[in-house]
């Protein structure tokens, strides 16, 4: 009996108490003794009265064996929680999952030789406020020294703001779905699934089998996965009660690193984030080049090699027009030219008024690109470049 197709039965039959799959799985050691054994012997060892008993049959592994037959002719692939290709820090989480189903054009254990793996994640109606700063996040992420794997959910506002900011800086990320392997939800996000599909060190992944709907319940289960598969997560908004809570909340009890966009105190979409702070569960993001560095990931603009033009055009390049790209770019390049310059001798010189020129250089400040002092002296933070 193919140990593959046991383990895809036992995913199956413990979806929702995966910790008695896989307490079987070691304590008998391997998945196709827990079929081998007899009613007798299941009853002794679950009692009685368990419904499982009457599930783990013979039929149930033959069932699973031609279900993965089927899924191989789409590109999905399922890897048991035994089996190389498993993340590694899913893994070490008590509740993880027997198995997970993968769809991706990358073997399974390639999608893991990222050095870091970071979840972000948030609210489905994010603000103005809550989508610049995560693509602000995410492209100060693929500017660091090292490249980490983003993970997120799929899901409207944060989720594909992530995912989509990610893709477009050149940075592997994966969603991890709450519904079977061979369906995407919400649909209109099935463009960028597929192109996730396609992309070498991307992939959709989901412990949900084939033909499994995106029922509520089923998103609570989902976010155990993003938050057990990730080193750390970063929640951008969230109401008090919230998905993004749920998966930062059981990031720190995983003892993983958690981090939260502070937000105005009247905005019902960052008191989930002030929340955390408060609590002493999240981090304040506070800098992007501090944020980076507490993440192991090198400082912003700071990849091998990167010269300023280079870290200029992948931190801003695709999150705005070009008009104020230039913008950026001929301040920033003021700045290089004269040490010192202030704010207000940047706005005479450029001719766009005090108010732009200081959004401008607060940009570049929180981005680790120049530091400014008490008297508004701009430099280029020269550190980033060495």
């Amino acid at each position: 009996m193919e140990e593959k197709a046991c383990l895809c039965a036992l995913n199956r039959i413990f979806g929702f108490t995966p910790k008695t799959g896989t307490a079987l799985v070691s304590h008998l050691g391997s998945a196709a003794e827990v079929f081998r054994l007899s009613r007798k012997d299941l009853e002794a060892l679950m009692g009685p009265n368990s419904r499982y008993v009457r599930q783990l049959t013979f039929e149930a592994a033959d069932t699973e064996a031609e279900e993965l037959l089927r899924l191989d002719r789409n590109h999905i692939c399922f890897v048991g929680f035994t089996e190389e290709g498993y993340p590694p820090l899913l893994r070490e989480c008590e509740d993880a999952p027997v198995g997970l189903y993968i769809k991706s054009t990358s073997p399974a254990s390639c999608l893991w030789t990222q050095k870091r793996t970071i979840a972000v994640v948030g609210s489905r109606d994010i603000s103005p406020y809550g989508k610049e700063w995560c693509e602000r996040i995410v492209a100060g992420i693929a500017s660091a020294q090292v490249q980490p794997t983003i993970i997120s959910g799929l899901a409207l506002g944060t989720d594909i703001c992530a995912h989509k900011t990610a893709m477009e800086h050149g940075l592997p990320t994966i969603a991890v779905m709450a519904t079977g392997p061979e369906s995407v939800y919400p649909h209109r996000h099935r463009e960028i699934a597929e192109r996730m599909c396609f992309t070498p060190g991307c992939a959709l992944i989901t412990d949900y089998p084939p033909g499994t709907a995106p029922l509520a319940v089923h998103f609570l289960r989902r976010n155990r996965i993003i938050a057990g598969m990730s080193d750390s997560t970063i929640l951008i908004e969230s109401k008090i009660k919230g998905g993004g809570m749920m998966t930062s909340r059981l990031a720190f009890s995983y003892d993983r690193e958690v981090y939260a966009l502070p937000g105005r105190i009247d905005d019902i979409r960052s008191q989930g984030c002030n929340h955390l702070i408060r609590a002493k569960i999240a981090e304040p993001i506070a800098s992007l080049s501090e944020m980076m560095e507490s993440l192991g990931l090198g400082m912003a603009g700071k990849s091998v090699g990167v010269s300023m033009e280079q870290a200029m055009e992948r931190l801003y390049r695709g999150r705005m027009n070009e008009e104020e790209f230039s913008m950026m770019t001929d301040i920033f390049s003021m700045i290089r030219k004269t040490r010192g310059i202030t704010l207000d001798e940047l706005a005479d010189r450029s001719g766009l008024g005090y108010g732009k020129v200081s959004s401008i250089v607060g940009m570049l400040e929180s981005d680790g690109m120049i530091t400014t002092d008490l008297l508004q002296r701009c430099c280029i933070n020269t550190k980033k470049f060495q």
